[in-house]
């Protein structure tokens, strides 16, 4: 590398902080949605039955996760910014791994609730807390690629970790504990271990990074300082007024957008191993619990190639709102055919295309209300988007527990899942056409 060229001192910083941070925050990120999504394999697997759970019972049980969650999620992020980035995230992973832990021995419904709600208290402020403490380390102009890497792990935790979770369950008996009770100290244990790791591992900002060379630790903290003092600017410009952000209208337009986007995705999330049990007594099959966590995998697997790939364009391109309006459309549309298909297979096709759909609007969003946020509002914009789309992580389960018990079936679940999407592709076309609106006006203007 020549020391002195400036484009060759940005790629080598660059690929050293993606090859450092990326992976490492990705696993931490991995741990955390697979322990947050735990309750979906053991639901069908044993805990139901353990714990005579009812569907409405199992949602309030899936989604009471994120009333702490919110709650706690701006806080959290306040002790982030004083305590560093390293010591914050590190606590939060061995906090919420000890409660993970803790469902290895629930033994009441009630207990259940409780210990839902503070694995949400305890994992408050981790992903906003990743993606800031990403952001602390990239420039804008590669910001979207690194974020777009951290997103993979979502799916990605599915394709690994339902068939672990499968084994996991499979292995009843040991110790004199059920296999859904062994699933849940499997996936505990390891989010101890990284969050003790992070605390070592991690670096609270560039200037700090004995890992980069003097030039690539001067190039990073002088863009990023750039940045910081083009955005201050902005602000005292008048556009980042944070009361006129939350009392936006098209703020609260991105809000309800994400609401319908995180319905679809936590619906999906927590209820598809139990859809998927269902199937021997819709189609008279039959899978043991392996094998059902491979099926529950299929989708995601597809999910994260996409996302990849789709995401590439919308870097490409410049990110539309047609990159979130279609895939919603299409899982608006195909989350309701998949339990009208004739077979497994089929319905599972039909569910990879939603999880497929999903994934390629979620990380393509968060592009857009930067383009109307500065500043202060920014900060405060999105903090209200974040939260408004978070509590449909609680609503969704809930109400598809609820909706499954009073009709029986899935159906009318999935029904809603659509709906939700539906309205999530509307509202993005709405959003793109006022801006192009805009646009012209302003070009008339001139």
């Amino acid at each position: 590398m020549n020391v002195t060229d400036p484009a060759a001192i940005e790629r080598s910083a660059i690929r050293k902080v993606s090859w450092r941070l990326v992976p490492f925050v990705a696993l931490m990120f991995f741990i955390n949605f697979l322990d947050r999504t735990a309750i979906s394999f053991a639901g069908p697997n044993g805990m139901t039955k353990d714990l005579g759970l009812t569907a409405a019972q199992f949602g309030l049980a899936a989604g009471v996760f994120f009333i702490g969650y919110i709650v706690l999620e701006i806080p959290s992020n306040l002790a982030l910014h004083k305590f560093g980035a390293r010591r914050w995230l590190a606590r939060i992973m061995v906090t919420w791994g000890v409660v993970a832990l803790l469902f290895t021995w629930v033994s009441s419904v009630n207990g259940l609730y409780t210990l839902r709600f503070l694995l949400g208290v305890t994992e408050a402020g981790f992903f906003p807390g990743a993606i800031l403490f990403l952001s602390m380390w990239v420039p804008a102009k590669h910001r979207s690629h690194i974020l777009a890497l951290f997103y993979l792990a979502q799916p990605l935790t599915i394709v690994i970790g339902a068939p672990v979770a499968a084994l996991l369950i499979e292995a009843h008996g040991l110790f004199g504990l059920a296999g859904w009770r062994i699933m849940f100290f499997g996936v505990a244990i390891p989010a101890i271990l990284v969050g003790v790791i992070a605390w070592f591992y991690l670096t609270d900002r560039p200037s700090q990074a004995k890992w980069l060379t003097p030039a690539e630790r001067e190039w990073l903290v002088s863009r990023l300082e750039e940045e910081d003092r083009a955005k201050g600017s902005s602000a005292t410009k008048g556009h980042g007024n944070p009361v006129a952000a939350m009392m936006s209208g098209r703020v609260w337009l991105f809000a309800v957008m994400y609401f319908g986007l995180i319905y679809g995705l936590y619906a999906l999330a927590f209820f598809l191993p139990t859809i998927i049990g269902g199937f021997e007594t819709r189609y008279g099959t039959h899978f043991n619990v392996f094998q059902k966590g491979l099926i529950t995998a299929v989708p995601y697997l597809p999910a994260a190639i996409t996302l990849f790939l789709w995401s590439r364009d919308a870097t490409k391109r410049g990110v539309r709102s047609w990159h979130i309006a279609v895939p919603s459309l299409i899982g608006a549309v195909s989350v309701p055919l998949a339990l009208q298909m004739g077979s497994p297979a089929a319905s599972i096709a039909v569910i990879t295309v939603t999880a497929c759909a999903i994934f390629c609007a979620l990380p393509n969003f968060w592009a857009l209300p930067g383009r109307f946020l500065s500043g202060a509002a920014a900060a405060a914009g999105i903090a209200l988007i974040n939260t408004v789309g978070n509590l449909a992580g609680f609503v969704a389960p809930f109400i598809t527990g609820v909706a499954k018990d009073m009709s029986g079936s899935y159906q009318l679940p999935m029904l809603i899942v659509g709906a939700m999407m539906l309205m999530s592709a509307v509202l993005a076309l709405a959003i793109g056409r006022t801006s192009t609106q805009a646009s012209l006006k302003a070009v008339k203007a001139h």
